[in-house]
Formats: structure tokens, sequence, C-alpha cells
């Protein structure tokens, strides 16, 4: 008898095997985009944006999965009135614009929980882990002069008096950071999702250059909050 029900219970555990398999596909391909918000002092640099994501995650189990994911995300600054003067040593000037750009392409890694009612049509997640972060900012102006600015998440410091040709151009910073969210997903085959997730970005510390009289430091650091409307399947 106990030989009977052991081999029933094989019997019955290699059939649902590969019906699991089938019915719960073990890999799943995420596209979307949305609003980028800046958050902390970080939003004093840069205004709302856009993302573009794209990612692949493998279910572990019916409820957890890895993920691997691409985005992409633009934010233009506000743009920004300077004092520009003929040479470094003089006191008053003209004024100019300057506008600067931030984009961010994130590579995260994921841990993914889901709750997982095949008879809904909603069901929630939350995912959270590591990313890699390579940010560049683009900064130009027509002014040509000398000018002052300090503004750590455009990679500028410059407390004293410096050609605007030093401050245009692209700069970059590859970074760590971690990332934590979640969303809801709307269907069975292929679900449409809403999903918002928070990232804090460490950069590094941006010194003044030698030789302008001050030693001070700052940190660029970076918290943003995409908000995603996109598809799975």
């Amino acid at each position: 008898m106990r030989k009977l029900l052991t081999v029933c219970v094989l019997a019955i555990s290699a059939a649902a095997t590969p019906a699991f398999a089938q019915d719960e596909r073990p890999f799943e391909i995420n596209l979307g985009g949305g609003a980028t918000f800046p958050l902390s002092t970080f939003k004093d640099s840069f205004n709302t944006g856009g993302n573009f994501d794209i990612g692949a995650t493998y279910w572990v189990t019916p409820t957890i999965g890895a993920q691997v994911e691409y985005s992409y995300t633009r934010m233009n600054g506000p743009d920004k009135t300077i004092t520009v003067t003929p040479t470094p040593n003089v006191i008053t000037g003209t004024s100019a614009l300057l506008q600067s750009n931030s984009q961010i392409n994130a590579l995260t890694f994921n841990v993914v929980g889901r709750s997982h009612n095949r008879d809904s049509i909603a069901n929630g997640y939350v995912l959270g882990g590591l990313g890699y972060y390579h940010r560049g900012v683009d900064i130009t102006t027509p002014a040509v002069g000398y000018t002052t600015i300090c503004d750590p998440y455009w990679l500028v410091c410059y407390p004293a008096a410096v050609s605007t040709d030093q401050i245009i151009g692209t700069r970059t910073s590859n970074d760590f950071g971690i990332n934590i969210g979640g969303g809801v997903t709307f269907g069975h085959e292929a679900k449409f999702y809403v999903e918002m997730r928070y990232h804090y970005v460490w950069g590094p510390t941006i010194n003044p250059p030698a030789g302008l009289g001050t030693t001070q430091s700052t940190k660029l650091n970076a918290q943003y909050l995409p908000l995603v409307f996109g598809v799975r399947f």
C-alpha cells in the first residue's frame, strides 16, 4: 500500500511539473515609460522629466522572481541667469542664460515578489535591489566671458570667476545606487502595469579647483521617483 501511494504521489508530481511550466511562463518582458520626479535637493537643479524602461524577469516560483532592467531618464534643468564679466576682476557684467539637462542610464538588478491570484484581473507586486547608474549632465550657454557658479548636481563648482568655456559641455559620473517600489498589473497574458519606484544614487564628491581660496566640497547624491506605465508579456 505504501509503495502504491508513493508511486501515485510521484506520478502526480511529474504530471504537475510540465503543466505548471506551460501555464506559468518562467520569463516575462516589460516595456514602459512615464514621468520622473526629482526629489530632495536634486529637484532644485532639475525639473520633472521622462523615462523609458525595458526589463526581463525570471520567475523562480509563481510569486518570487529575479529582474534585470535598463532605464533611461532625462530631466531638463530650469533656466538660470548668470552674470558674465569680460575679465575675472570686473565686478559688474551682463546677464546670460545657462541651460542644462540630466540624463541617467541605469541598470538595476532586483528581487520581485507578487501576488498570484489567477482568478483576479488585478495583482500587485513589490521589488527592490541594486543598480549601476551612468549619469551625464549637459550645460550650454551663448555667453562668452567669466562667471561664478557652484551646483554639485551639474558636476560644476567654481566659487571664483572662470571662463564660461570651463562650464559648458558634458560631464559624466558612474555611480551605484538602490531602488525600491511596487506596482499593479491588469490582465492575464499580456498585462498592463502601473509602477512607482524610488531611486537613491550615491554620487561623487565635487571639490572646487585648486587655487580658488576654498576647500568646501559637496556631494552629488541623487534621489528621484519614476512613475511608469507599460505592458508585461
